[in-house]
């Protein structure tokens, strides 16, 4: 009991603080989030195709990959304006390989199906998080301090695609140094959300959500460890997937993972269309795919579901929307109704500690007994160490080369244990054990992505704790898919969190096709809606 009257008091005395040092930036605040500005209409069709259709219609020569390739160029030069997602494009060398693939294809002699095996998304362009290493492009996250920093070699995951014929196009903007759900930094600027530019396109993998969500991308590649691809998925209405934790490599990420965090952070697809997150996956995991059953038919009448409408009210986190909870009862109605099944309704009671369990874990030293690195010296170099009291000083008057989020994670992390205590560790045990359970090779749990539609830019300050729908799941290393379900009245993407056990990726990917069918999945921004759920 006393525990929980100390996180009420801790809570409340945070967001006070914070509202009083957002009011000194608030002229500021105002400017960025203001009116909304409309996205022009999608016109050309081939940006109304999935990668898998493209890259068909491709290798069958119906249309050029430099078509493909100039009608991304053509809609990113269109939105960026307006959205800010992508950081730095590389259009030129695009085309040029997206010509020498319709050469390739002119004197190609292969049937179509054997090309399909070799090179399935052949000519089809994509789009990668500034945070991957992609040859020639930057690889800052945001800092100043590295924005002369040119990756000489690919990451792993993006060298997987480019192998299968992939051609990169940009890489896009995130959250300073990957851990904040909102996509802006000193160095490219502020990311907005198509769907209403005045609110945030979540993060830290925000600037592929908002420009694959707008039409100027169709394949993504983004990082989570707390939330980090879902939380654009769902505030962007388009699907993302966080794959069993081991599965995809993260090598070639900046920031380098220390302590527990390799266990928790992962790889994954960001896509609009949901028949292409288990292509995009099982290539971009690799000599792993094969620990995920990817090519094993799924029934899904003979699936177990299971659906968890809130975390149960703990102190630090905002209470569930209406909304949200209407949402994903309705998924559960029509589950029930489309399949035969029975969805049962559980209430578990350690989800209250998400917000503890995450950032505790999070701080833990790895397994080799040495601390994770801090957060204040991720945000320095080795010539100037950043000091996160005078840090926030120079913030309050102007002169912070750094975000007052990531300046707040780091004052945070100054109190914080590197140990969890006795009582957070039997939480996750209880948690991880409960859940492995319940899952077992066959369950589906249904749960909110957040406890809010997505906000108006800067809000998320007064709420920092909300990631934990997203971030326990990093913590347990579970599959989770995030599943758009139609807009609200105010045109915002609703969404829900599909999770399944260890490795059981493709029951959740099944899932989402069978959503995406149900709620017409992702929706272009400002177009007439084919499902809106209001609040009653």
């Amino acid at each position: 009991m006393a525990l929980r009257c100390l996180e009420r008091v801790l809570a409340r005395l945070l967001r006070i603080a914070v509202a009083v040092l957002t009011a000194i930036h608030g002229s500021l605040t105002s400017r960025r989030s203001g009116t909304s500005v409309r996205l022009p209409p999608i016109t050309n069709p081939l940006l109304l195709l999935s990668g898998v259709q493209l890259a068909r219609k491709i290798r069958r020569r119906e249309v050029t990959s430099v078509e493909v390739v100039q009608a991304y160029i053509d809609r990113i030069q269109e939105i960026n304006p307006i959205i800010n997602g992508v950081a730095k494009h590389r259009f030129s060398e695009a085309l040029q390989e997206a010509a020498q693939v319709d050469t390739f294809l002119d004197e190609e002699k292969s049937e179509e199906q054997d090309l399909e095996a070799r090179l399935p998304f052949l000519g089809v362009p994509f789009t990668a998080k500034e945070a991957f290493a992609l040859r020639g492009m930057p690889n800052s996250t945001g800092l100043i301090s590295r924005r002369d920093v040119v990756s000489e070699r690919d990451a792993n995951s993006l060298a997987q695609l480019k192998r299968a014929g992939a051609i990169p196009l940009a890489v896009t903007n995130c959250s300073e140094l990957c851990m904040w759900l909102e996509s802006y930094n000193r160095l490219y600027g502020v990311t907005s959300n198509p769907y209403d530019t005045s609110r945030i396109p979540g993060g830290s993998s925000g600037g592929e959500g908002s420009i694959l969500a707008s039409g100027g991308s169709i394949i993504g590649v983004g990082s989570d460890i707390g939330g980090s691809i879902r939380i654009p998925a769902f505030f962007n209405g388009i699907f993302g997937h966080k794959p069993t934790s081991g599965v995809v490599s993260n090598e070639g990420q900046y920031p380098p993972r220390s302590g527990l965090q390799e266990d928790f952070l992962t790889t994954g697809p960001m896509c609009r269309y949901a028949m292409d997150l288990l292509p995009v996956l099982r290539i971009m995991a690799g000599a792993n795919a094969d620990k995920l059953s990817l090519t094993s038919e799924v029934d899904l009448k003979k699936l177990r579901y299971f659906s968890v409408p809130h975390c149960g009210g703990s102190p630090l986190v905002s209470p569930v929307d209406k909304q949200l909870i209407q949402a994903q009862r309705k998924v559960v109605e029509t589950l029930e109704t489309d399949l035969g099944v029975r969805v049962q309704e559980l209430h578990i009671p350690q989800f209250k500690c998400s917000t503890q369990i995450w950032g505790a874990f999070m701080a833990s030293p790895g397994r080799d007994g040495k601390p994770a690195r801090s957060f204040a010296d991720l945000m320095g170099t080795e010539q100037r160490k950043v000091w996160p009291l005078w840090e926030l000083a120079k913030w309050v008057v102007g002169q912070s080369s750094h975000t007052f989020p990531a300046i707040g994670l780091a004052i945070v992390e100054m109190a914080q244990s590197s140990l969890p205590s006795k009582f957070i560790v039997q939480q996750k045990e209880q948690l991880h054990n409960q859940l492995e359970n319940l899952l077992g090779t066959d369950g589906i749990l249904l749960y909110p992505s957040h406890p809010h539609v997505a906000p108006k830019k800067h809000l998320p300050l007064l709420t920092p704790f909300n990631f934990s729908y997203t971030g326990i799941f990093n913590i347990l290393g579970l599959p989770v898919t995030q599943c758009p379900l139609g807009l609200n009245q105010e045109g915002l993407p609703l969404g829900v969190q599909v999770v399944a056990g260890r490795f059981q990726d493709h029951l959740t990917l099944a899932v989402a096709r069978h959503l995406e069918g149900a709620f017409g999945g992702w929706e272009e921004p400002g177009a007439p809606s084919t499902l809106l759920l209001g609040t009653t």
